[in-house]
């Protein structure tokens, strides 16, 4: 069972762990809305080269991924490809779905 706080602390270790050219002209807010136990909401801020995680909704992200807490866990530690899960029916996005496939890479 994922934690959210552990959740949160790993998706910070990964975007520091980033390429800062990965997300050189990103500006959007990614918006994470996870269920289950574990679950929560929070978004990332990115903006040229940097993100920044906040452990609350945000008023007009420009993407939101909705999915269980448990899955998000297993897609941060390369257990769970998040095309195969979009594709599965156990990631689903509302919004830019190229933010989607930006957001793939730089985390992959």
């Amino acid at each position: 069972m994922a934690d959210f706080k552990t959740v949160l602390g790993d998706l910070s270790k990964k975007i520091e762990a980033a390429d800062p050219a990965k997300m050189k002209g990103v500006s959007a807010v990614y918006q994470f809305e996870l269920s289950g136990d574990g679950g929560g909401v929070f978004h990332a801020a990115v903006d040229d080269g940097k993100a920044t995680v906040v452990e609350a909704a945000h008023d007009s992200p420009n993407i939101t991924i909705t999915m269980t807490a448990d899955d998000f866990a297993s897609m941060l530690e390369g257990k769970l490809n998040a095309t195969s899960a979009f594709m599965a029916g156990k990631l689903k996005v509302k919004g830019d779905m190229s933010l989607a496939m930006k957001l793939q890479s730089l985390l992959g």
